[in-house]
C-alpha cells in the first residue's frame, strides 16, 4: 500500500519498505510479506498432480458449490504477515469423506484470498482508513474464481490491469523515466489500463463465517515445529 513520501512504521505486523525512487523523491509503502501464494497453485499442480495446467482451475473451483468446509494453510515454510511464525506447517483441516480434489483446488485458491486479507486489514488498521480498491497482478489474478472470491471477502473492489506483469511493467516505466521516455509519473499513470473490476457478490454475505474459519484453520498450523 502507497503512503507517500513518508513511512510509516506498522502496529499490525508488516514492513515498511521503500516503493520507488525517482531523482531525489522516496515513495515509502506498508508491504505484507506472504510467502506461499500463487506458489501453492504450482504445489497443487507439480506434487500433488491434481490438473495439468494451471487455467484448470478456475474450472474446477467453479464445479463445486464451496470448498465443503476445507481450508488450507499453505504454511510451507511458516507465516509471514502478519504472523510471522516461522514454526507453522502447511496444514489442510476440513476433510470429510465427500472431499475430493476440485474441494481442494477451489480451498486452495481461496487461501490465497484469504492469506491477502489477513494482510490488507492490517493495512487498514495501521493507516485508520477503509480501502475502496484492491488492484492486483501476478499470474494468480488471471484466474477469475480467485479474484471474485478476493472482493467477496474484502467487501470491495478488485481491479486487474491488462498486463499483469505489473512488477516488471514497473521495472521498465522507471527506466524511461530515467533516460527521458516519459517526462513524469502522470504520463506513465494515464498507460494503466483495467482490464476487468470485480465487486462484492452473493458470497460477501456469509464473510465473517468463512473468515473465521479461515483463522482457526491457521491457529492449527501455528508452532508445529517445536523450537
Amino acid at each position: 500500500m502507497n503512503t507517500g513520501g513518508e513511512p510509516v512504521f506498522s502496529d499490525s505486523g508488516l514492513l515498511t519498505t521503500v516503493a520507488w525512487r525517482v531523482g531525489d523523491r522516496v515513495t515509502y509503502a506498508l508491504e505484507g510479506a506472504v510467502f506461499i501464494a500463487g506458489a501453492l497453485i504450482q504445489w497443487l499442480r507439480d506434487g500433488l498432480q491434481l490438473f495439468e495446467e494451471a487455467p484448470e482451475t478456475y474450472a474446477m473451483a467453479r464445479a463445486v458449490p464451496d470448498s465443503g468446509g476445507v481450508y488450507v494453510v499453505p504454511a510451507f515454510v511458516g507465516l509471514g504477515a502478519p504472523h510471522w511464525d516461522p514454526y507453522a506447517r502447511g496444514t489442510i483441516v476440513g476433510l470429510t469423506r465427500d472431499t475430493n480434489r476440485k474441494h481442494l483446488v477451489r480451498a486452495s485458491l481461496e487461501a490465497i484470498a484469504y492469506q491477502a486479507h489477513d494482510v490488507l486489514k492490517a493495512m487498514e488498521a495501521d493507516l485508520g482508513e477503509r480501502m475502496e480498491t484492491l488492484r492486483v497482478d501476478g499470474g494468480a489474478s488471471a484466474n477469475d474464481y480467485l479474484c471474485q472470491f478476493q472482493a467477496d471477502i474484502l467487501g470491495c473492489k478488485v481491479s486487474r490491469p491488462k498486463v499483469i506483469e505489473t512488477t516488471a511493467l514497473g521495472a521498465a516505466f522507471l527506466a524511461g523515466l530515467a533516460t527521458g521516455v516519459w517526462e513524469s509519473t502522470e504520463s506513465i499513470e494515464a498507460l494503466w489500463e483495467e482490464d476487468r473490476a470485480f465487486t462484492p457478490g452473493e458470497a460477501a454475505q456469509n464473510v465473517d463465517e468463512l473468515v473465521r474459519g479461515w483463522k482457526r484453520a491457521v491457529e492449527r498450523s501455528r508452532g508445529w515445529i517445536e523450537s
